[in-house]
């Protein structure tokens, strides 16, 4: 049977994405061929959530073919770097959690960059001093070594049933063929347009004709098909062992800037050895109890399932089902900031940094720092660290150290199958844009990534676990999160960009569908705030503009409005076996659920 054409492919994927609870016949493909967005879908089959719904097409249409999830996941998380090329490619890595229906079983793959060989503790420093963060992204000294080929094959490889070439196909296609600009792609191409200028193969690629895309117009990129299409037939030995990992290394040494930016984008220290070594790594998950359901996600490098694991071990004790609003967001502000204070001590880069994973997860070690979160008081940051290797009497502490700095882009996809196989991928470059550099040829930006390092001990007197290192790994906040019932069978799987606003959206978003028991669209749509052991907790202007706030001020709460915090998807298994997929209804323009046969 041949493959559908685009057009072919966009009806199927907009019937399958417009049935959800009470929705209404779905309307005729727009004329470009691209897909409708919606946020919810119920049905059979198998399900695909993402930010794009281009993307969650080409998920579905691998499931409609007879793959599985991995293999949709793979080819949504492709299709993303076309459509949503500021936030993930082949240029970036990530974290992939994977259910295995008929073990029962969850697996993790930590795909992150990796710093260069060559690299050491002053990466970002010059004469002493840390580096100006805007100097440090658009170079090539904060590009690390990319993991995500390497993820996509290393889960094919266990888990998958298809070849590469064949889950490349549906984003090779987008690629050639072209997408829609919409609001959110301009608005994100504005937000970058001065550091995009600096080099002339972003410009030639992201401001056609020296401009920046219209929305509704259709932005092609034949390079990235070029790229994808070697990809598939010669496997990632063309990244890790090839003229892909060439160009890369030659874009990253001799960053390719137009001199007439008078941009100093200093050169990096990637070399072909630092991709000859490369390896996305299997691992154990993380594993969390939470109200007799098992909580899995991803573990160190990323901070994403210990942070997110130690604050839900924290608000155990709370019944959160039954607080009013202003006790459930205090307990989930307070935990929050406990478990931040714990991340930035301890949690690095496990093969040069001896991280304490089982104690940061302990529900001793939680029950030590939740007896420090008072109902009516507010606990003041920086908040000193405990110790989960020795836990302490309530309240004492180590010395405290500020939060540092971390870029808030990232995608996250969410993917079921027929067979009950879950998958939660986020995937990035880091910021959006990452670090602005197209590879000359290839259609694709390069991460950003090692920015993630701590450019210098946020206090001296503290030891930082996130410094650069040769060939380490810096501190993400990713967090994937697949939660199984007491029977070892899925019940949600949910995560989300942000950086590490990641973390408190996840947690938020999981306390909102198991404790407030709210619809999972109506859990990710829900008004967040974020804390991360600052002085000010950051809400979206819902909350900042609410009464909700003024009350929480009263208890010795401060605040900061941000427009937006995340951008989550999600799966969950009903009980009658149908799949719901969900995504945000606002957030970067909403986002694309869909499944494989509607329910009617």
């Amino acid at each position: 049977m041949g493959r559908p054409d685009k057009r072919k492919l966009a009806v199927l994927a907009v019937t399958a994405a417009m049935v959800s609870v009470g929705a209404a016949a779905p309307p005729a493909a727009p004329a470009s061929g691209t897909a409708t967005k919606t946020p919810v879908a119920v049905g059979y089959g198998g399900a695909v959530a993402s930010v794009d719904a281009d993307a969650s097409a080409a998920g579905i249409e691998i499931l409609r073919r007879g793959g599985n999830a991995v293999d949709a996941a793979v080819a949504t998380a492709a299709a993303l770097g076309v459509t949503e090329p500021y936030s993930s490619g082949i240029g970036g890595g990530g974290y992939f959690v994977y259910y295995d229906a008929r073990t029962r079983t969850v697996h993790s793959i930590d795909g992150r960059e990796t710093a260069p060989l060559a690299a050491d503790s002053g990466l970002f420093t010059e004469h002493g001093k840390p580096l100006p963060f805007d100097q440090a992204v658009s170079s090539g000294l904060s590009v690390g070594t990319p993991g995500t080929p390497a993820t996509w094959q290393k889960a094919l490889t266990e888990w998958g049933s298809e070849k590469l070439r064949t889950v490349l196909k549906p984003a090779e296609r987008i690629a050639r063929d072209g997408f829609t600009v919409d609001d959110t792609f301009r608005a994100q191409t504005a937000a970058n347009e001065t550091r995009f200028r600096y080099f002339p193969d972003t410009v030639k690629l992201f401001l056609p004709g020296g401009r920046l895309p219209v929305v509704g117009s259709t932005l092609k990129n034949p390079e990235l098909a070029r790229t994808y299409e070697q990809l598939g037939r010669e496997g990632t030995a063309a990244v890790y062992r090839g003229d892909i990992g060439d160009d890369i290394v030659k874009a990253v040494e001799h960053p390719p800037v137009d001199p007439a930016s008078g941009w100093n984008a200093r050169p990096g220290k990637l070399a072909e050895k630092d991709f000859a070594v490369y390896r996305a790594k299997l691992q154990a998950p993380t594993r969390t109890s939470y109200r007799g359901l098992d909580v899995y996600s991803i573990a160190p490098s990323s901070s994403g399932g210990t942070t997110v694991g130690e604050a839900l071990n924290i608000l155990e004790r709370t019944d959160l089902s039954k607080a009013d609003q202003v006790r459930y967001l205090h307990r989930l502000i307070e935990a929050s900031r406990v478990a931040f204070a714990d991340r930035g001590r301890w949690v690095g880069d496990p093969a040069f940094e001896d991280v304490p994973t089982r104690g940061l997860l302990s529900q001793r070690y939680a029950d030590s720092r939740a007896c420090l979160i008072k109902d009516d008081a507010v606990l003041t940051s920086p908040l000193a660290p405990g110790d989960p290797r020795r836990p302490a009497p309530c309240g004492k502490g180590g010395t405290a150290a500020p939060t540092t700095y971390e870029g808030e882009n990232t995608t996250h996809l969410t993917v079921a199958d027929k067979w009950g196989n879950v998958v939660a991928y986020t995937l990035t470059i880091e910021q959006t844009g990452g670090s602005g550099i197209t590879v000359p040829g290839r259609g694709f930006l390069l991460n950003n990534e090692l920015t993630d390092f701590s450019f210098a001990p946020a206090n001296p007197a503290v030891h930082d676990p996130n410094l650069p290192g040769p060939g380490k790994r810096p501190r993400s906040s990713v967090a994937p999160t697949i939660v199984l019932d007491r029977h070892g069978r899925p019940v949600v799987a949910v995560g989300s960009p942000g950086g590490a606003t990641i973390i408190t959206t996840v947690l938020q978003t999981l306390t909102g569908f198991l404790d407030r028991h709210l619809p999972l669209v109506d859990a990710i749509a829900a008004p967040r705030a974020s804390q991360r052991n600052t002085a000010k907790t950051e809400l979206e202007p819902a909350l900042y503009d609410s009464a909700l706030k003024r009350r929480l001020e009263a208890i010795g709460h401060s605040f900061a409005r941000t427009p937006e915090i995340g951008a989550a998807t999600g799966v969950q298994r009903l009980p009658d076996g149908r799949w719901l997929a969900a995504a945000e209804k606002v957030r970067r323009g909403g986002g694309s659920a869909m499944v494989v046969r509607p329910a009617r």
